[in-house]
């Protein structure tokens, strides 16, 4: 009599260990569904699914692909003084760029798509005049707007009258916009390099 209680206890006991563990784990896959339930929403919300099961992107970051930027970085040719004006420019070739959102012509960039470009500049003057500097200028709509000046102080030996001046900014383009650079002075002797003097935009 006392075995079959002993062993009645023990059943009963094991029965009730099985019932809790059977209810922790039952507690364990709720929570995980839950979890699992959170990341679902996370993913969709990343990848901009629709209730059909078809995804979109709404950022070519998020979906990985690189959004290809409009470049042109250009390289001296010749310059051409125009004495009325008192002016010098230059005539530019492509170094590098791709895209197709910015069109050269020999002394002018034309813009094709609205946008904001950085723009940046340098010029190697040799020259004896105490001041030189550069001016990039934008004409649109017979409107002309200068963008950025760029002076620099000559030095006073006149036997290496040598000399760098650069600057760069953003600026809003609208379509159509011609892109110049000129030095306001004719005759302006320059070192026409490629590593020296150089016209570059890129959109941002």
């Amino acid at each position: 009599m006392l075995k079959a209680f002993i062993l009645c206890t023990v059943v009963i006991s094991l029965a009730c260990v099985c019932v809790a563990v059977l209810s922790m784990q039952w507690r364990q896959i709720q929570m995980l569904r839950v979890e699992l339930l959170n990341l679902e929403q996370q993913v969709k919300l990343v990848t901009g699914s629709r209730a059909d099961g078809e995804t979109c992107c709404h950022s070519a970051a998020r979906c990985g692909v690189a959004e290809q930027r409009t470049i042109m970085h250009l390289v001296p040719v010749s310059t051409h003084s125009y004495d009325e004006r008192d002016l010098t420019v230059l005539t530019w070739a492509v170094g590098r760029g791709y895209g197709a959102g910015l069109q050269l012509s020999g002394e002018t960039i034309t813009v094709v798509n609205n946008g904001t470009y950085f723009i940046y500049s340098q010029v190697l003057y040799k020259d004896t005049t105490w001041v030189m500097g550069h001016v990039i200028t934008k004409r649109m709509n017979g409107a002309e707007t200068k963008l950025m000046k760029c002076l620099k102080s000559m030095p006073s030996n006149v036997s290496l009258p040598l000399n760098s001046c650069y600057t760069a900014g953003a600026h809003f383009l609208e379509s159509g916009s011609v892109i110049e650079l000129s030095i306001p002075r004719k005759s302006a002797d320059l070192i026409l390099s490629a590593q020296a003097t150089f016209l570059g935009i890129f959109s941002v």
